[in-house]
């Protein structure tokens, strides 16, 4: 077999380490269960919610780095592109976890630490738009939502981008976004949960 191919089982690997039930381990040291408490969701920002913040805070770093580690992993021992599809496996994963009947979270967190490996000057840039943007409105998903739909537009306007890139980055983007239609929906009904 050659390298390159053997390289290349690091995807499956990257889609298991994806399922990590982060938030649930998290919350359920705390004695809460993130799917039956606040939006249900096994987030960071629901664990923080109903877990509190320091809870909040090691569910978002754990999930960042579900999407960081593979894409880094790969990135080095391969190319750039392992590494691209390598952090999309381990997001599928986050998202549609096997292990937990394809009920995962959301993949914020997820797809940014993909991104800070592949694209940290367009991920710097979003995270000056995404601060003023919580600042503003306390809502996690608007901030979530604005970031998630600008950023295959930042991958676009990077020199020397392939275009696979951009369409594996705005595939990724359209998943996530998809996966907040309930934030949306709450959205427009002024139901949406602030952030304290």
């Amino acid at each position: 077999m050659e390298i390159m191919n053997f390289w290349w089982l690091l995807i499956p690997a990257s889609y298991a380490l994806g399922t990590f039930p982060t938030a649930h381990i998290v919350a359920g040291f705390v004695g809460h269960d993130p799917t039956s408490e606040g939006s249900g969701n096994p987030g960071a920002s629901n664990v923080y919610r109903v877990a509190g913040a320091k809870a909040g805070v090691i569910v978002l770093a754990g999930d960042l780095m579900k999407g960081l580690i593979p894409s880094l992993v790969c990135l080095l021992v391969d190319s750039r592109i392992l590494g691209l599809i390598a952090g999309l496996a381990a997001l599928l994963g986050h998202i549609a976890p096997i292990t937990r009947k394809l009920n995962g979270g959301k993949g914020v967190a997820t797809l940014t630490g993909l991104s800070v490996v592949l694209y940290p000057f367009v991920v710097l840039a979003l995270f000056v738009v995404w601060i003023p943007l919580m600042k503003l409105f306390r809502r996690a998903s608007i901030g979530s939502l604005v970031t998630v739909i600008l950023l295959p537009l930042g991958v676009l306007i990077i020199p020397d981008t392939r275009w696979y890139e951009v369409v594996i980055i705005g595939a990724a983007s359209f998943i996530v976004t998809l996966r907040h239609h309930e934030n949306i929906k709450r959205l427009f009904k002024g139901e949406e949960q602030a952030i304290d």
